[in-house]
């Protein structure tokens, strides 16, 4: 597994929490901070999947 994934999916994770930590507070900033960082998590999460893929194709 590459490690990109595993960093993205921490920072996913990370972002959940902090989303949900900005609704229950009410703090936008906070909220909008997590999605954020939950998406770039997600992106950083996919680009490890595609490494991870062309490693196998290329049987490495």
């Amino acid at each position: 597994m590459d490690k990109d994934r595993i960093k993205g999916s921490a920072k996913q994770v990370k972002g959940s929490v902090k989303e949900a930590v900005g609704k229950v507070t009410g703090d936008t900033r906070t909220q909008t901070e997590g999605a954020a960082e939950k998406a770039a998590g997600k992106a950083q999460s996919t680009v490890g999947g595609v490494k991870d893929s062309v490693r196998e194709k290329l049987g490495k």
